[in-house]
């Protein structure tokens, strides 16, 4: 489940746990608990080298939130969502005013991404 993450990055991880943004802590409460169908997600989850904001294992999703800093990092974030799609990991992306000005539009786009990938492996 943490496709070779090392104890680095784990311990990483549970750092940016503890210290989540605005906005990972707005859509943290509509993932956690099972909301979702009944899936599980998981905040901050290691995988391989990288820490995923959320991570779905049934459905082998991840799910990225963009602050502004990611306008700059386009090709990085290319690579890594390359790197991730290598281990069957789908990778969606949203951007912070999303998640304050849409947050049912991003929940609903979760759902049906869980969904669709739980159904069609």
């Amino acid at each position: 489940m943490y496709f070779k993450a090392k104890a680095e990055t784990i311990q990483a991880a549970k750092l940016l746990r503890e210290n989540m943004t605005e906005y990972e802590s707005i859509l943290w409460e509509r993932l956690k608990g099972k909301q979702i169908d009944g899936f599980r997600f998981r905040r901050q989850h290691p995988i391989d080298f990288f820490i995923a904001d959320f991570y779905c294992h049934q459905a082998r999703l991840v799910v990225e939130i963009d602050g502004g800093i990611h306008e700059k990092k386009k090709e990085y974030d290319e690579g890594r969502t390359a790197e991730m799609e290598k281990f069957g990991i789908k990778v969606i992306r949203f951007s912070n005013d999303q998640i304050i000005s849409n947050l049912d539009y991003v929940v609903s786009i979760i759902k049906k991404t869980v969904t669709d990938r739980v159904k069609t492996p």
